[in-house]
C-alpha cells in the first residue's frame, strides 16, 4: 500500500519481492541506493529541460502568431509565409529540444527543494521570460516591418500582390526573426 500511495515508489530489482516490484515506479536493478540519487538528479534535469524547451516553444510562437495577426490587420498581409513558420518549427524546434535533451546533469540540482506535485511547468518566472522576450522581439520586427526598409535603404515589401515574390524586406524580417531565436 505504501508504494502506491508514494508519488514515486522504489523497489530494490534482486533483493525486492515481486509484489513490491510490481506497485513500484521505479525498480532499482542493482540495489544500490546511490542509485535513486542519480535518479533522482535526471529526474531534476529532465524536469528543467522540458520548462527550457515549453519557454523557448512558446516565445518562438506567441511572437509568430502576435506578428502574423498584427499585419494582416494593419497591412493585410504577413511578413512569414507558412513555408518560414514550417520551417521554424521544424528545423529551430528540433535543434533546441536536441540541445535541451542532451544537457547532463550537474549535482546543484540535488541542492534544491523538490517541487510539489502541483507545481505548474511554466512557472511566474519563465512565464514574465516569455513575455519580456516576446515583447522585445515582437518590438523589433514590426519596427523592421514597418522601418526596415528605410533603416536598411531597400525596397519596401508591403503592399505587394498575393503571390509576388519574396522580398528583401520580408526576408529581412524572417533573418531577424531566425536569429533572435538563435541568440
Amino acid at each position: 500500500p505504501a508504494l502506491k500511495r508514494a508519488d514515486v515508489g522504489f523497489a530494490m530489482g534482486i533483493a525486492g519481492t515481486d509484489v513490491a516490484k510490481e506497485a513500484s515506479d521505479i525498480i532499482l536493478t542493482d540495489d544500490n541506493f546511490t542509485s535513486i540519487v542519480k535518479a533522482v538528479m535526471w529526474g531534476r534535469n529532465v524536469y528543467d529541460s522540458i520548462s527550457k524547451f515549453l519557454q523557448f516553444q512558446l516565445t518562438v510562437n506567441v511572437v509568430a502568431v502576435a506578428l502574423s495577426l498584427s499585419c494582416i490587420f494593419i497591412i493585410k498581409e504577413t511578413p512569414l509565409t507558412a513555408v518560414q513558420l514550417l520551417w521554424v518549427n521544424l528545423i529551430m524546434d528540433s535543434f533546441a529540444s536536441l540541445a535541451l535533451a542532451t544537457e547532463p546533469p550537474v549535482p546543484d540540482l540535488l541542492n534544491r527543494k523538490p517541487y510539489g506535485r502541483t507545481k505548474p511547468l511554466i512557472s511566474r518566472s519563465i512565464l514574465r521570460s516569455i513575455i519580456c522576450h516576446g515583447l522585445y522581439q515582437y518590438a523589433v520586427l514590426m519596427t523592421l516591418v514597418f522601418a526596415g526598409d528605410v533603416l536598411f535603404d531597400i525596397d519596401n515589401g508591403r503592399g505587394r500582390a498575393l503571390r509576388a515574390d519574396a522580398t528583401q524586406h520580408f526576408t529581412l524580417v524572417f533573418n531577424i526573426f531566425v536569429m533572435m531565436q538563435i541568440f
